[in-house]
């Protein structure tokens, strides 16, 4: 079947792949270049119309039209592309080359590779510091996060944390930095500003916590070991409650204009949460395709993009979906 988004026909999902337990309507699908091979994280800038995706087994990133659902530009020679967070006010793109040991630092304009950096062994998952101009990297296998001026691109430090680096998010309400150390299921709380590890936190109840999540409030840790996740609040990271997930979740996404959490599994399967509970609650669940362990949301539409190698007859594509009885901007 075929559907027009915004005067562009795209082709739709088969019915077999529509899942009746999640409370999201398949729009369409947009074909994706390259390889039947795995995709990383992925980051919208909602004010521009930009989609960024990781195609990590291309060694890729692929920049999309949010309205149209058109690729705009393949940008090449990203070993292994993992992590992926667009800086707006600066125009800016960083991506992590975890197979170069580099984050790589990109116009958002023009996608022209403005600088490679040293990023430690491993480096995965991003996040935007506002109050230092800071993008911060974890290096997985390093177990440390890299800290790069997000103007320039260039490292300035280097922060140990003593076990392996799980994702890494940024808490503006109390001007923090937290990161995931997964091999020691906590979580190690950080100054931005002096780059010093202030407090250890262990998440209670959780086996590997790798996928995080700040939003209202609130750190939702993903825990891959045993599919479970738990909400703690925040400031004082108290746990609130725990919800069980698909298995192994990596990629969670928040859309705070309807108070709804995606949780993305390595298995496929994927948790809509309401945030309306402190712990939140799951509304939906269901296998929603092979490897579609990423998501990210655009809150100015309450789109969610599903980018996974196989959208059928062995191509890749972009699952994109609207929950339920949300009609199309």
């Amino acid at each position: 079947m075929l559907a027009v988004v915004a005067g562009v026909t795209l082709a739709l999902w088969p019915d077999r792949l529509a899942t009746q337990q999640l409370p999201l309507t398949i729009v369409a699908t947009a074909p994706l270049p390259g390889h039947a091979s795995r995709f990383d994280y992925a980051d919208v800038d909602p004010a521009a119309h930009r989609l960024f995706i990781a195609h990590m087994g291309d060694s890729t990133l692929l920049e999309l039209d949010t309205v149209t659902g058109a690729v705009l530009a393949t940008v090449p020679d990203l070993p292994s592309v993992t992590g992926v967070i667009v800086v707006p006010e600066l125009h800016r793109v960083l991506v992590s080359a975890a197979g170069a040991g580099q984050v790589a630092t990109i116009d958002e304009d023009t996608t022209t590779v403005l600088t490679r950096a040293p990023a430690g062994r491993f480096p995965d998952g991003l996040a935007y510091v506002r109050s230092t101009g800071q993008v911060w990297v974890s290096d997985e296998s390093g177990g440390a996060e890299t800290v790069l001026d997000a103007a320039t691109g260039q490292p300035v430090a280097s922060v140990p944390l003593g076990g392996e680096a799980g994702n890494v998010r940024y808490d503006p309400g109390g001007d923090r930095v937290l990161v995931d150390v997964q091999t020691r299921d906590e979580i190690a709380v950080i100054d931005p500003h002096s780059r010093s590890v202030i407090r250890r936190v262990p998440v209670p109840g959780c086996d590997h916590d790798h996928g995080l999540l700040v939003v209202d409030r609130r750190a939702f840790v993903a825990c891959d070991g045993n599919a479970t996740l738990v909400a703690l609040a925040l400031p004082g990271l108290t746990e609130l409650g725990r919800l069980d997930v698909g298995d192994d979740p990596d990629v969670l996404a928040a859309d705070p204009e309807r108070g709804l959490l995606y949780v993305a599994a390595e298995s496929g399967h994927v948790r809509t949460v309401d945030l309306g509970s402190p712990a939140g609650r799951v509304t939906g669940r269901g296998h929603l395709a092979d490897n579609a362990h990423v998501v990210a949301v655009d809150p100015t539409t309450a789109r969610a993009y599903f980018p996974v190698p196989n959208a059928g007859g062995g191509h890749p594509g972009l699952l994109i979906t609207t929950p339920t009885g949300v009609g199309e901007p």
